[in-house]
C-alpha cells in the first residue's frame, strides 16, 4: 500500500506523475515505479528509494506516452526490492497494475494460476490482480477487471492500464480512498488529494465497489455525480523555512488549534455549536454511552477524550483500538454512539469498525481532519479538525487539533445535560485562550533543544502521567520511538511501582508530566520513587511551581489552564523533544522508517 497516480490527457504523462508521487512522500514508502503507454508498447520504471532523488529527464526518449499509472510503495507482502515495487504486471506483459490495499487470498489464487502456467516475479499479493486481470482480458480493460474482482477477497484501490487496449485507465474501489479528478478532457486519479491538487480541484470521490474506465474523451462510472470541489488549504506542502515537516506543524499549533474553534463557541452562554452534529442533536441528547475507536495517535486523543467526556458530559465513555473493536464483540446497540477519530478519514481499521457499529445499529460519528474522505461519508454526523494537511508522519498539529475538537464535543454534550452555566462559561472561556496559551508554550523550543543534547545518546526512557496526562505519557513515548527510534514506554505514572520501576537507574531517565493539578502530589511521590533509585528525570511543571526544581533534574514549564485542557500544553514539549533528539541522532524526522502516513490496510 501507499500512494496511487495515474494520468491520462493530452500530455506528456511522466512529469505530472512524477510530481504527484512527490507529493505524497509524506505517506511514507520504500520504493517507487510507474508504467507508460504509448499506444506501441507500455515502458516501465521502478527503484527502491526516494522520488525525490529522481531525475526523469534521464529517461531519455522513453516513457512519452500520455497515459500512466505509477505508485509508492510501503511494503506489506515481501521485501524491498524493485521486484516487490509497483507496477506490477502479468505473463504476457498486457496488464499493469498499481494496488493499494490487501489481497487476503492471494496464495490461493496464486497458486491457481501457477497451475494454469502463469509465472510470478514478485512476492507480493498485487501480482496476483495483474495475472488474474490478465486470464480475463479479451480485448475489453474493463470487462477483465470487473471479473477478475469477483474472484478477490481483501481492501484494494486499483489503477489498471493495458497494451492491447491503450488510452484507457480502469480503476476500482474497496476500503482503499482513490478520487478522479476532472480537467478539460485530461483526467487524474490519485489515492490522496493532495497528488491532485496542482492539476485541478473538480473531483469525484469513488465509493466501495464501484469501477471506473477512464478514456481521454471522458470517463464513465457506476453512479453519475457532480465533482466536488477539494479545500484550496489542503494543497499546502510547503515547509517554509523550517528544515523539516515536523517542526512546521508543531510550530504552528497556535493557528491550527485556532481553526477549530471559529464560530464553534458561544462564551457567554457556555456552548459549543457543531454544526455538523446539527442532524443528530435529539439523538445526542438521549446518548446513554459512547464507544471512541482509533489507531496510534488518535487512540490516545480518545483517551485524553474519555477523561472530557464522562468528567463534563456525564457520559460513559470506552476507548477501543479500532483493530480489536470488532473482534471482542462490543455491546453496543440504538442508545450507543461509536466515535471515529482519524486524521486521514482513511484508516482501514477504523472503516472496519464502522461498518460493524452500522450493522448494530449504533449512531456513528466522525472526528476528521481530510475533508470528503471515507470515514466522513460513512458516518452519521461529525466534526472537522480543521488543521490543514499535515505532511509529517508522527502527528503533531493532527493530535493537538483533535484534543481541542474533543473538549468543543464534551462542552457541547455536557450542556445538553447536567453541565451549569457557569462551568460552561468557565470551559469555553479557557478553550478561546487555549491558541495564545499554546504560543507561549511553543517558547520552550530552544530550552528543549538543549536537553535534547544533553539526553540524545540514552536509548531508553520512561514517559509517565496521571490522570489527563497519562495518555500524553503514552504519545510522548509514542513520539520519541517513531522519531528517534529509541526505545521508550509510556506508563501511567501510580503503576511505576508495580513492575516497570525495576528498570530504573541512573542511565534510564524519566520524562514526568507532572502539571499543578488534581493528582500533583499522588505524580511528585511517583518522582521521588524513581530519584531515591538514582533514576535521572525530566520535569513537565506549570509555571510558578518552583519546588520541583528540588528534585527533578531539569524542568520544563508550561502556562496554568483547566485540568481537562492541560494535555494540549503539555504534549507539544514532548513533539518538541522527540524531534530534536531524533534531528541529533541523524533520523529522518518527516518518513521515519517503516511508517506510513495513512494506514489503508487492516
Amino acid at each position: 500500500m501507499c500512494g496511487i497516480i495515474g494520468y491520462i490527457g493530452k500530455k506528456n504523462a511522466i512529469p505530472i506523475l512524477v510530481n504527484g508521487l512527490r507529493r505524497m512522500e509524506y505517506r511514507g514508502y520504500d520504493s517507487f515505479g510507474f508504467s507508460i503507454a504509448d499506444g506501441e508498447g507500455v515502458f516501465t520504471f521502478k527503484k527502491v528509494g526516494k522520488i525525490s532523488d529522481f531525475d526523469s529527464s534521464l529517461l531519455g526518449l522513453k516513457g512519452k506516452g500520455q497515459t500512466g499509472i505509477a505508485h509508492t510503495r510501503w511494503g506489506t507482502h515481501g521485501e524491498i526490492t524493485e521486484k516487490n515495487a509497483h507496477p506490477h504486471w502479468g505473463s504476457k506483459k498486457n496488464i499493469f497494475v498499481v494496488h493499494n490495499g490487501i489481497i487476503e487470498n492471494y496464495q490461493q489464487l496464486k497458486e491457481e494460476l501457477e497451475k494454469e502456467g502463469c509465472k510470478f516475479a514478485s512476492q507480493t499479493d498485487t501480482e496476483v490482480l495483474a495475472h488474474l486481470i490478465e486470464k480475463y482480458f479479451q480485448g475489453n480493460l474493463e470487462e477483465a477487471v470487473r471479473k477478475a474482482l469477483k474472484k478477490v477477497q481483501g481492501t484494494y484501490g486499483i489503477a489498471v492500464i493495458a497494451r492491447d487496449d491503450p488510452q484507457k485507465i480502469v480503476v476500482a474501489r474497496l476500503s482503499s480512498p482513490l478520487l478522479i479528478g476532472t480537467n478539460d478532457g485530461e483526467y487524474i486519479i490519485a489515492s490522496d488529494p493532495n497528488a491532485i491538487l496542482p492539476f485541478t480541484k473538480k473531483v469525484i470521490n469513488m465509493e466501495d465497489n464501484e469501477i471506473a474506465t477512464i478514456t481521454p474523451d471522458n470517463f464513465f462510472i457506476m453512479k453519475e455525480r457532480e465533482p466536488e470541489t477539494l479545500e484550496e488549504g489542503e494543497a499546502e506542502v510547503d515547509k517554509g523555512d523550517y528544515p523539516h515537516f515536523m517542526l512546521k506543524e508543531i510550530m504552528e499549533q497556535a493557528e491550527t488549534i485556532a481553526n477549530p474553534l471559529r464560530g464553534r463557541l458561544i462564551e457567554e452562554e457556555g456552548l459549543a455549536k457543531l454544526g455538523g452534529l446539527e442532524p443528530v442533536k435529539g439523538k445526542l441528547k438521549e446518548l446513554k454511552r459512547l464507544n471512541i475507536i482509533a489507531c496510534g495517535t488518535a487512540y490516545l486523543a480518545g483517551l485524553v477524550g474519555e477523561y472530557m467526556l464522562e468528567e463534563y458530559a456525564g457520559i460513559p465513555t470506552e476507548v477501543d483500538y479500532a483493530s480489536e473493536f470488532r473482534y471482542r464483540k462490543p455491546i453496543i446497540n440504538r442508545d450507543t454512539a461509536i466515535l471515529a477519530v482519524s486524521q486521514s478519514g482513511e484508516t482501514a481499521d477504523t472503516l472496519a469498525a464502522i461498518q460493524e457499529a452500522k450493522e448494530k445499529d449504533a449512531l456513528t460519528l466522525g472526528i476528521v481532519n481530510a475533508v470528503g474522505s471515507s470515514i466522513v461519508r460513512e458516518t452519521d454526523a461529525g466534526i472537522y479538525n480543521h488543521c490543514g494537511t499535515e505532511i509529517g508522519v508522527a502527528s503533531t498539529k493532527a493530535f493537538t487539533s483533535q484534543l481541542t475538537v474533543l473538549a468543543l464535543l464534551a462542552l457541547f454534550l455536557g450542556r445538553q445535560r447536567e453541565l451549569s452555566l457557569v462551568m460552561g462559561q468557565r470551559i469555553a472561556k479557557e478553550i478561546k485562550r487555549i491558541p495564545k496559551l499554546v504560543e507561549k508554550t511553543l517558547t520552550v523550543d530552544a530550552q528543549i533543544k538543549e536537553l535534547a543534547k544533553k539526553y540524545k545518546k540514552y536509548d531508553d526512557f520512561f514517559f509517565i502521567g496521571r490522570k489527563y496526562n497519562y495518555p500524553i505519557a503514552l504519545e510522548g513515548a509514542l513520539k520519541l520511538k517513531e522519531i528517534s527510534y529509541v526505545h521508550a514506554e509510556g506508563y501511567g505514572a501510580g503503576e511505576m511501582k508495580h513492575g516497570p520501576i525495576a528498570l530504573i537507574n541512573k542511565n534510564f531517565p524519566t520524562f514526568a508530566i507532572c502539571p499543578s493539578d488534581s493528582v500533583y502530589q499522588k505524580t511528585m511521590s511517583n518522582i521521588e520513587e524513581i530519584k531515591t533509585r538514582k533514576g535521572p528525570v525530566i520535569a513537565l511543571a506549570t509555571e510558578g511551581n518552583k519546588d520541583i526544581k528540588k528534585i527533578a533534574d531539569d524542568v520544563i514549564y508550561i502556562p496554568k489552564t483547566l485540568e481537562m485542557l492541560t494535555p494540549i500544553l503539555s504534549v507539544i514539549p514532548l513533539q518538541l523533544f522527540a524531534y530534536h533528539m531524533g534531528v541529533l541522532r541523524g533520523c529522518d524526522v518527516d518518513k521515519p522508517r517503516n511508517l506510513a502516513k495513512s494506514v489503508t490496510v487492516e
